[in-house]
């Protein structure tokens, strides 16, 4: 099971990805896209070209996990226009996320933190 707290850090990645990409792809793309380690233990959420699914990676100390979830209907209405830096969400912003609403316009969730090469 994948375990996320307060402390947990969440990349979202903004350009979409190939999702024939497993987790080899996506680690490659962690170093090279994110430039975050993802051994690290952050939770790392890509969306396809449509997006219609997200896939979630994150490292646990003995694995990777990877978990997929399609919408069967309409789009995860959040991810900004390509070429912006990776955004950091709370665990909170992911539950709302993977429900299928809009992590920025949920009720009492804070703006969205740009991510630096230095975190």
């Amino acid at each position: 099971m994948i375990q996320l707290t307060a402390q947990t850090r969440i990349l979202v990645a903004i350009e979409p990805v190939d999702f024939r990409n497993g987790i080899d792809g996506l680690q490659a793309l962690c170093k090279r896209v994110l430039a975050s380690d993802p051994f690290s233990g952050t939770v790392f959420v890509f969306r396809n070209r449509r997006g219609t699914a997200v896939k979630v990676l994150t490292y646990d100390g003995q694995g990777f996990w990877l978990a997929q979830k399609r919408l069967s209907a309409g789009k995860f209405p959040y991810w900004q226009e390509a070429g912006e830096p990776a955004k950091v969400l709370e665990a909170h912003e992911l539950h709302v996320l993977l429900s299928g609403g809009d992590p920025a316009r949920a009720r009492g969730v804070a703006k969205w933190r740009r991510v630096t090469a230095t975190g």
